[in-house]
């Protein structure tokens, strides 16, 4: 079960849920998985701040921060964790708002149905209400 976590570390990074959820099928029992666990979180191989931090340098050009935030709470990442790794991307979340809404639309809503269809969308993609409205009034400008 060692070989099998380090193999799946070696690929990427996993929070301790998903890497618990990964080896439960393996595991004969949950106290030798919850010690495999804990053996790999204090040498450093396992680390749910490093988890997060590199789920949100993939995610941070497609989405926003509350869809980010809702991925890493499902990946049950601490709260304070979350909160610490969101810091840096709100205060570029409009920009990013911007960049998203430019490659997937590139033009000014026609119509109110349009415009809908738009907020509807970079809603879906976790950005705030205040920012999506500043996109699209920019657009509207």
């Amino acid at each position: 079960m060692r070989d099998r976590a380090l193999k799946l570390l070696a690929r990427r990074e996993y929070s301790r849920l998903g890497l618990k959820m990964k080896l439960a099928p393996h595991a004969g029992d949950t106290e030798r998985l919850e010690a495999l666990l804990d053996s790999l979180e204090h040498r450093g191989w396992l680390s749910d701040p490093r988890f997060a931090e590199a789920l949100v340098a993939a995610r941070r050009e497609k989405y926003g921060p509350f869809r980010i935030a809702r991925e890493l709470h499902a990946e049950g990442i601490a709260d304070e964790v979350i909160a610490g790794v969101l810091k840096e991307i709100k205060g570029d979340e409009l920009n990013c708002a911007r960049r998203v809404w430019e490659r997937k639309f590139g033009a000014r809503p026609r119509d109110l149905r349009e415009r809908a269809r738009q907020m509807r969308f970079l809603e879906h993609r976790g950005f705030s209400p205040a920012a999506i409205a500043r996109v699209l009034r920019q657009q509207d400008e």
